[in-house]
């Protein structure tokens, strides 16, 4: 199962880095500073086309639509650009996300960056891996690591509560990082580059699949509230190992 979303998932990669002419093929979104390009299109589709092959009882929701809506057992979750202003301007920080559900449970997650050939991946009860390799997140406390975070950029309602909290985590933290990528930036947690990442308002399809290579991983994946993330709406959410999350927690 893992196997052939892992290699559907490299073949999608190959028209991310086919791509030219990225800022010409932009339509906007509803909300602020939100993009779609036909490239964004291209690869949901050739996702929900070739895993809907191999997992023809299953649902596909995605952030570009969703399909085949028949069955409540079977689910993938699909971000198929994860940081699409990044992939417009050429910044090379872009992930496809992908996570398989089963009724209410993430039990397969993969996350991509075909710029960097670095493809996680996990299986609910059988760890987390990057390219192959058992990953874990750190030891580290807060006050050692580096902070991720994300600016929630649809939603400038959000941008003075985020820059509060922001200050306050850099005051902890030895220094702070922002990718654009929030896939991404959960996966820097889980292999331990990282100590934590939090960003208000994300999206189901931004944090499925990070979501269970994260606990796969030995981490947290939380909302503010520190209750679970619920995958039917935005979560302000919060991703740490376990010492990081007590820290953040407290701010």
């Amino acid at each position: 199962m893992l196997n052939k979303i892992i290699e559907t998932v490299k073949e999608a990669g190959k028209i991310i880095l086919s791509a030219h002419n990225q800022e010409n093929t932009v339509t906007a979104k509803e909300g602020k500073k939100n993009f779609v390009t036909k490239y964004d299109v291209a690869v949901q589709e050739f996702l929900f086309a070739e895993l809907g092959k191999a997992f023809p009882e299953a649902e596909f929701v995605g952030e570009e639509g969703e399909t085949n809506l028949k069955s409540r057992d079977l689910r993938f979750i699909i971000d198929p650009i994860d940081g699409t202003t990044n992939f417009m301007q050429d910044y090379r920080c872009s992930c496809i996300s992908v996570a398989l559900c089963k009724e209410n449970d993430i039990i397969a997650g993969v996350v991509y960056n075909p710029y960097s050939s670095e493809i996680f991946t996990a299986e609910k009860g059988k760890g987390a891996y990057l390219n192959g390799e058992r990953i874990s997140v750190s030891d580290r406390p807060l006050s050692d690591g580096l902070a991720l975070f994300g600016t929630s950029p649809y939603h400038p309602e959000n941008t003075d509560d985020t820059f509060v909290l922001l200050r306050k985590v850099f005051d902890l933290s030895r220094d702070i990082r922002r990718s654009g990528s929030a896939a991404n930036d959960i996966c820097m947690v889980a292999c331990g580059r990282c100590e934590v990442f939090f960003e208000k308002d994300l999206q189901p399809w931004d944090v499925a699949a990070g979501t269970l290579i994260i606990k796969e991983a030995g981490g947290f994946a939380r909302n503010y509230e520190g209750g679970e993330i619920d995958f039917t709406k935005p979560n302000d959410v919060v991703f740490a190992n376990p010492k990081a999350y007590e820290e953040f927690m407290t701010l």
